[in-house]
């Protein structure tokens, strides 16, 4: 069987020079592993690899999103460092990820806030608590004094809510969307099937591959597996759905109930965003202890900012939510109600560039390899 035909040394010369340092160091490690092939039963990215034999900038970034950095890899390699190959395929993958956002980020000029992101979070945060503060102040006069009857809505006008956080949610979703229309037409794959879609789905919803290379759990602060990396972003992920149901919910109660908030504990709004909360600060403060406790060579220590900010944010968006359900009809309520408003809108507002964004590219991602691996290898056509 003919293998196809190779790249001349020039083309593969001029390719490696125009990837960036990331890329480049990604494209080193790959054509190791592509020689080993050890770890290739362990996640979706070995087995995408040796569809390749080169690896141009569309293949390293589609492969550093497809890894979930579960470090099962990085444990069982024997190049791995103090090897003098120092094959870390998970600190390479992380690397190129961060370039990548920054690359595909819309508008252009704001895909430098990646690489300042603490700050950019703690700002935001800052900034936006200072104005929902200012607003209920002038709206509702003194901060610390309750209502008649304890309504949101006295506080803040509905439609005031509602064109503020429409704005910054439609924003967010725009931005986001562009981002990942270019990640996806840097190598599209092609169409997707429905088996593709179903696929992918289910490894993006299951979190299949936190699962780590032997399906035990991945590795964090040595090589002893632990199933909790992916528990916590369960928690965190369905947590976080559950409260954005709890909203949308509130909004049909609204609109086509005519039912105004607060709503009753028993309600399916406040059911809701209670689980949601509760199930969201849980896994927020495990993935919090996870990452403070794991391995540095298993990331890129340039990105923590980023990572703890993000769960930070969130955090801080359960809890403040959970403390206004219980002090709704305190004194404190127009102040809590401030604060917790001022975070979700810094949630919103910085979602396209922040942490948030690795999910929707490591879905994309996903679907890419469903779509792929159903495709005939072209490493093994040719005729006999």
């Amino acid at each position: 069987m003919e293998n196809p035909p190779m790249q001349s040394l020039e083309t593969l010369i001029q390719e490696a020079s125009a990837l960036a340092t990331h890329e480049a160091e990604v494209s080193r490690v790959l054509q190791i592993c592509n020689a080993c092939r050890y770890c290739e039963g362990f996640c979706a990215v070995f087995p995408a690899m040796t569809h390749r034999l080169e690896f141009g900038q569309a293949d390293i970034h589609f492969l550093a999103n497809l890894c979930h950095n579960c470090g099962a890899c990085l444990y069982s390699c024997q190049y791995a460092p103090p090897h003098e190959f120092a094959v870390n395929v998970p600190q390479a993958m992380a690397r190129v990820r961060l370039d990548t956002y920054t690359r595909y980020a819309w508008p252009n000029a704001l895909g430098a806030l990646y690489q300042r992101n603490g700050l950019t979070l703690a700002l935001a945060t800052a900034i936006c608590i200072a104005i929902l503060l200012s607003l209920a102040r002038l709206l509702n006069g003194p901060i610390w004094s309750a209502p008649p009857g304890g309504h949101f809505y006295a506080v803040f006008p509905h439609g005031t809510l509602a064109g503020m956080f429409g704005i910054a949610f439609v924003y967010a979703t725009i931005a986001l969307t562009v981002g990942v229309s270019r990640f996806w037409r840097n190598g599209a794959p092609g169409p997707a099937s429905a088996a593709a879609l179903k696929e992918a789905a289910h490894d993006a919803i299951s979190m299949r591959y936190l699962g780590g290379g032997h399906g035990e759990g991945c590795n964090n602060a040595d090589d002893a597996f632990t199933l909790w990396r992916r528990r916590f972003h369960h928690l965190t992920f369905y947590g976080f759905m559950l409260c954005f149901a709890g909203t949308c919910v509130a909004t049909i109660y609204h609109y086509a109930l005519h039912a105004e908030a607060p709503y009753s504990v028993t309600s399916l709004p406040v059911l809701l965003g209670t689980v949601g909360g509760v199930g969201l600060a849980a896994g927020c403060i495990g993935l919090g202890v996870l990452h403070v406790r794991r391995n540095p060579a298993q990331g890129d220590s340039a990105q923590r900012p980023m990572d703890l900010g993000f769960i930070a944010l969130l955090l801080l968006t359960s809890l403040t939510g959970l403390t206004l359900l219980g002090w709704r009809s305190s004194q404190g309520m127009p102040l809590l109600l401030a604060l917790h408003l001022g975070v979700v809108m810094a949630l919103f507002l910085t979602m396209p560039y922040s942490k948030f964004a690795h999910g929707v590219y490591r879905c994309a991602a996903l679907l890419k390899w469903s779509i792929e691996r159903r495709q005939p290898n072209p490493l093994q056509l040719g005729d006999d």
